[in-house]
């Protein structure tokens, strides 16, 4: 993975291995085993999470998501997009080049 690379929507995005995830009261929370660190991924992001079970353009996720909830395609966008840094800022996405790009 490059290092800080910038969450854009050519890229396909999907989870870092070595993260152990549970649910908490309809919550996802999340431990990096390499980091040793918890993390709260809410509900949002836990749809998030189960969704890059598999590499995921960002207009991919916000389709899932905006069948699923009530939200704007330029919110949604901009909530993926905020999120995705998060992960990424704590090397908790793997990105590659979308073939599409």
């Amino acid at each position: 993975m490059i290092k800080n690379q910038r969450v854009t929507k050519n890229h396909l995005y999907s989870q870092s291995p070595g993260n152990i995830v549970s649910d908490m009261d309809g919550e996802k929370v999340m431990l990096s085993v390499h980091k040793g660190k918890y993390y709260n991924l809410g509900e949002l992001g836990g749809e998030i999470w189960e969704l890059m079970k598999e590499p995921i353009t960002i207009d991919e996720l916000v389709k899932a998501l905006q069948s699923q909830y009530d939200v704007t395609q330029t919110e949604c966008e901009e909530q993926v997009t905020a999120f995705l840094s998060q992960l990424l800022e704590q090397d908790l996405v793997n990105i590659k080049e979308s073939i599409n790009s």
